[in-house]
C-alpha cells in the first residue's frame, strides 16, 4: 500500500483547515542558537564577527558596531545593529558606540528603503528578557521594515508570520546596496 501525503502535511502548503505550517520557527521557539550562558564566548553576537560576512549574515562592519540580518526575522530585511563589545545595557555603552549604533541605524533605514521601499520601520531595543530580549546579554538595536498591510491574520490566529524572502537573498540585496551607498 502506498501512503499519499495530504497537502497540509507539506511545510508551507495550506490544508483544508487553512493552516500554514512554518516549522522553521520551531527552532527559535525551542531555543536553537540562543546562548545558554551570558558569557561572551557563548554569545552569537560576539562570535558572528569572527566568521565570513555571508555565512554570518553581516551586512556591514563599522569601527565599533556592525549590522547583521536577524536569523529569525519579523519581516524581510529585519536588521540588528550590534556593538562588537559584549555589553547588555544601553546605559553601559560608550559615547562612541552609541553614536555609531545611531548612525548605522540611520544608514540601515536608508539602505533598506533603497532596496525594498518599506512604508515605515519599527526600531527598538529590548532591554532584558522580560522586555522581549531573546539574547539579553548583548545589546542589539532592531531595524524592522514595515509595509502597509503586512500584518494579516497569521500573527493573530496562528502566532506566526510569513516572511516571503530567504535570508540569503535579503543579504545579497542589502549588502550590495550598502556598498553602493
Amino acid at each position: 500500500m502506498v501512503e499519499v501525503e495530504s497537502p497540509g502535511e507539506r511545510p508551507g502548503v495550506p490544508d483544508a483547515f487553512q493552516r500554514l505550517w512554518t516549522p522553521h520557527r520551531m527552532v527559535y521557539i525551542g531555543g536553537e542558537n540562543k546562548p545558554t550562558t551570558s558569557r561572551a564566548e557563548d554569545c552569537p553576537f560576539c562570535t558572528a564577527p569572527t566568521r565570513d560576512d555571508r555565512e554570518a549574515l553581516i551586512v556591514h562592519r563599522g569601527g565599533q558596531a556592525y549590522v547583521i540580518l536577524n536569523l529569525y526575522p519579523y519581516s524581510p530585511g529585519h536588521l540588528l545593529v550590534c556593538p562588537y563589545r559584549h555589553v547588555a545595557d544601553l546605559t553601559d555603552v560608550t559615547d562612541g558606540e552609541l553614536a555609531e549604533i545611531g548612525a548605522l541605524t540611520q544608514q540601515a533605514m536608508r539602505v533598506t528603503r533603497s532596496v525594498s521601499g518599506p512604508d515605515g520601520f519599527n526600531l527598538g531595543l529590548n532591554q532584558g528578557p522580560v522586555a522581549g530580549a531573546g539574547i539579553a546579554a548583548h545589546l542589539h538595536q532592531h531595524v524592522v521594515p514595515r509595509w502597509s498591510g503586512d500584518a494579516n491574520f497569521l500573527p493573530v490566529v496562528a502566532q506566526t508570520k510569513a516572511v516571503p524572502q530567504l535570508l540569503g537573498q535579503t543579504w545579497e540585496l542589502l549588502s550590495a546596496a550598502w556598498q553602493a551607498a
